[in-house]
């Protein structure tokens, strides 16, 4: 079992080490892919069609500006889906938030906070979610 951890480009890795330092510390299991919903559709669909056999328990997204990301990965799988709305304009994230939150019936994403508290608080979720299925 692992939690995998997408971003959409290397802009993201200095938020998105929130998340990786507590999957760490929790000793959970992880990938870290940097693939954009918009230039890389297909190596995200090629990805997530291998999540399941990876026993892939949760997907932590973190994506800003239009932030397709989380529901794009949402739109392929079943596999939990947290958003993290990363801050990439003069709106402050507040874009991003909106379109990872605003996700239609069907394609859900559990939203977190705008940047670094929210790619924790994404994290914790994803280690709790892991250990509770790694101890049944």
């Amino acid at each position: 079992m692992k939690v995998w951890l997408f971003m959409g480009s290397k802009s993201d890795l200095e938020v998105m080490a929130r998340a990786e330092k507590i999957l760490e510390a929790e000793a959970v299991p992880y990938e870290r892919f940097i693939h954009s919903a918009h230039r890389e559709p297909e190596k995200i669909r090629a990805l997530i069609e291998k999540a399941k056999s990876e026993d892939v328990v949760a997907i932590i997204a973190g994506a800003g500006l239009a932030a397709h990301l989380p529901g794009f990965i949402a739109s392929l799988t079943d596999i939990p889906v947290l958003g993290v709305p990363l801050s990439a304009s003069s709106l402050g994230g507040l874009d991003s938030l909106l379109s990872i939150v605003q996700m239609p019936s069907g394609v859900p994403v559990a939203t977190f906070g705008i940047g670094g508290h929210g790619a924790a608080n994404a994290a914790i979720f994803a280690s709790r979610l892991y250990h509770r299925l790694k101890n049944r």
